[in-house]
């Protein structure tokens, strides 16, 4: 064989042996700093039981005095003094069947809902306080996922948690791929990376799109094995919450837009949340359909009246998030209903208004409420209000809204 090949096979064997040994240090010993960095202390509490706000982990044990703006429940002031110098995260999570039970649904302090296409549902995951103690229990791991492509209905969505939110996701229904030559096959409206390059989200000094094409191994990997159960390609990506927190306090993006000397709340509208957390004396059911006829996407939340909380069921089972291996549960469930538009192109993507007004039910602590929604534009808050014209009050806690097509059917029975 040429000696030059032989030369060349060496030095390749050499920087793939180097390359794996790299891997293994980074990975399984070298620990991460930006993990110690988020424990005031410098240690862990391994506390691992659920709480009656819904939340899985509690790994800060001090006084509860600061006050969430996302989901107005109580933090200690150490876990304030980490999200306090960053803004929201969303991240686009899958809800295929192949994908459950996904990572990080109950650390969010609100998760949204909507169908992405062929009746199988999407969420867009808000966090911000919620995920400061998971963190730091979860030592830095892979811990929200699977993610998924953005669609355009989630980034007006998105636009409400700041001047430029942070956006997590893997590509998007776009153009950028098609042929110059022929025409493009996704409808405009649907062109979600386009529409995310108008909105400045790739711009330096205001890059917050986090696109898994854009980041790094440590930010983002494939993780076949992760549920003990062989998983198509498409359900396997795994992001780190620290991780993407970094990039984006790299890129300027911390409490402050550093590029314009902004606050990312200098126009947020905070929702009220004075309900009381007082729970009704009978159980209960809500349950609905996204789309008729595809039961592995069918929704129920069970209301316990002993927890005050909703317990989430998907497809006839309870869903699960992986990271605590318990029932994914909410204190608040927001019914809102929009005009939907199915399939506008060949790839069936499908067209939500969220920027309008419309009806929609709010169910909180086993009771229901007929209410109404507005969003004014992308960048506004969308705002709900009862029967009077007077906004609501959330519990405080974790909320859940689910995006359905106008006039579908959700049916609520009290049980004993």
């Amino acid at each position: 064989m040429n000696k030059s090949i032989l030369k060349n096979i060496f030095y390749l064997g050499i920087f793939l042996l180097t390359t794996g040994i790299s891997y293994y240090l980074f990975d399984y010993i070298i620990p991460s700093d930006s993990t110690n960095s988020l424990s005031p202390a410098g240690t862990k509490n391994s506390q691992n039981e659920n709480n009656q706000e819904g939340n899985a982990i509690s790994a800060f044990p001090g006084k509860k005095t600061e006050i969430c703006p996302i989901n107005g429940q109580l933090y200690t002031k150490e876990e304030k003094d980490i999200w306090s110098k960053r803004r929201p995260l969303t991240v686009m999570i899958e809800n295929h069947e192949d994908s459950r039970p996904q990572s990080g649904l109950q650390s969010a302090d609100i998760v949204y809902e909507a169908v992405a296409e062929g009746a199988i549902t999407r969420f867009l995951a808000v966090f911000y306080c919620g995920i400061v103690a998971p963190q730091v229990e979860l030592e830095n791991k892979y811990d929200i996922g699977p993610v998924r492509s953005a669609r355009t209905y989630f980034l007006d969505i998105a636009s409400e948690y700041a001047d430029y939110p942070l956006y997590n996701h893997v590509g998007g229904a776009n153009c950028s791929a098609a042929d110059p030559k022929s025409p493009c096959t996704t409808h405009k409206k649907a062109q979600a990376i386009e529409q995310i390059a108008d909105y400045g989200w790739n711009n330096k000094g205001t890059w917050s799109d986090l696109s898994q094409f854009s980041l790094s191994y440590k930010a983002c990997r494939r993780e076949p094995d992760r549920t003990d159960q062989e998983r198509a390609t498409e359900h396997t990506m795994y992001c780190s919450s620290t991780e993407l927190y970094n990039i984006a306090a790299n890129r300027g993006l911390t409490n402050i837009t550093e590029a314009k000397n902004t606050a990312w709340d200098k126009t947020y509208r905070a929702w009220n949340f004075n309900q009381k957390d007082q729970a009704a004396s009978s159980n209960g059911i809500i349950s609905f359909d996204f789309w008729s006829g595809y039961k592995n996407y069918s929704v129920s939340w069970k209301y316990d009246k002993d927890l005050n909380l909703y317990l989430r069921s998907n497809g006839g089972k309870e869903q699960v998030d992986f990271n605590t291996q318990k029932t994914i549960t909410s204190k608040n469930i927001v019914i809102q209903y929009v005009k939907e538009t199915r399939s506008v192109d060949e790839h069936l993507h499908n067209l939500y208004e969220m920027i309008g007004t419309g009806k929609g039910i709010l169910f909180q602590n086993g009771t229901k409420t007929e209410i109404t929604w507005s969003k004014v534009n992308r960048l506004s808050r969308t705002i709900f209000k009862d029967a009077t014209g007077k906004e609501i009050n959330f519990v405080p806690g974790n909320i859940w809204v689910e995006i359905l097509p106008l006039n579908n059917v959700v049916s609520y029975e009290n049980s004993n």
